[in-house]
């Protein structure tokens, strides 16, 4: 259900977006540190969104990246902790358990 409503999400504000930039369509000033160009402001506004997008979905797929590796490592010293007894541990044990005469 969260999924959906993260979709459900995403559409509408794509939708704002795209009626956001359709709207503004004169051309403006960009001023990059080393030139300066006019473009029409729906590509930066289209561009600057797409942007975001990618680096927000990067920073997800590192912290899903993160969270897997974390995971197995944890698995992993679980597994070490619930190994099964070793035999003489065992043999032990059930000598303990009978009674002695």
């Amino acid at each position: 259900m969260k999924m959906q409503w993260i979709l459900i999400s995403a559409l509408v504000f794509a939708l704002i977006t795209a009626v956001f930039a359709v709207v503004n369509v004169e051309p403006v000033q960009v001023n990059f540190m080393f030139t300066t160009t006019s473009t029409p402001l729906i590509l930066v506004i289209l561009t600057s969104t797409l942007l975001g997008g990618l680096i927000v979905g990067l920073f997800g797929m590192v912290r899903q990246y993160k969270l897997q590796r974390k995971v197995k490592q944890l698995e992993k010293q679980l597994h070490e902790v619930q190994l099964p007894p070793t035999v003489s541990s065992t043999v032990f044990d059930i000598e303990q358990k009978e009674p002695s005469v």
